[in-house]
């Protein structure tokens, strides 16, 4: 259902798309093709007339497509993951590093002595306020790795996933096949970060968009989100 949101005086339209339950292997473009062009030519007045219209593409889908989610039972986390993940925040807006599994996957992914040192530096730093330390030290975006949670759409409530590769890339791919901006997006109940944009994208107005997470968290299958400035607001 779409939804508008005013940021400095201008509003904007975010049309989220439901889709199909994405399995691994499967392409973008393919998914573009199926469910963005047909709601573009719909709307192909507002959007192609507005000075700011883009696609936001949730970085869940495109690891998927990745295949860079796994099943919880197949992840066999080793002696760090397991101590590591004894000293994680929890919150109630997914698993993120809070169990050994997806400790394992940032290990994986960013290397052992990445993730030490991480922890060494959020040790040290957090006493002094300073937040998100671990996660920046870490990089390869793992702040976008999770894990299994009771609200997840099956099969993906017993996966852990990691990051998606090349976001960057995977942006400007869609942008120069369509004309259209793209950004990846991890946006939760907590905020939102854009792992990966093209040209044309604003990242910080990307994020006052998508602060409310109007793609969901739980079951409304709406990966992809079309974006636009209201034509009645362009100047």
């Amino acid at each position: 259902m779409k939804s508008e949101i005013e940021i400095n005086g201008r509003k904007y339209q975010r049309l989220p798309i439901r889709t199909h339950i994405i399995m691994p292997g499967e392409s973008l473009f393919d998914l573009v093709e199926k469910y963005v062009m047909s709601e573009i030519q719909h709307s192909e007045f507002i959007i192609h007339n507005s000075e700011i219209a883009f696609l936001a593409i949730s970085e869940k889908i495109v690891a998927i497509m990745q295949d860079r989610s796994f099943p919880i039972k197949d992840i066999k986390a080793g002696f760090w993951a397991r101590l590591l993940v004894k000293f994680v925040h929890k919150t109630s807006s997914g698993i993120g590093l809070g169990i050994p599994e997806t400790m394992q996957l940032a290990i994986s992914e960013a290397g052992l002595f990445r993730i030490l040192l991480a922890s060494f530096l959020s040790a040290i730093t957090k006493p002094l306020g300073f937040k998100g330390i671990f996660y920046r030290a870490a990089g390869h975006n793992i702040n976008a790795i999770d894990g299994p949670t009771s609200y997840t759409l099956p099969p993906y409530n017993t996966y852990a996933k990691l990051p998606p590769l090349n976001p960057v890339k995977v942006a400007r791919e869609i942008f120069e096949k369509y004309n259209l901006p793209c950004a990846i997006i991890d946006a939760n109940d907590l905020g939102v970060n854009v792992l990966g944009w093209s040209e044309k994208i604003e990242v910080e107005l990307v994020k006052k968009i998508f602060r409310d997470n109007p793609l969901g968290q739980t079951n409304e299958q709406t990966p992809l989100c079309l974006v636009w400035q209201k034509v009645g607001d362009i100047l």
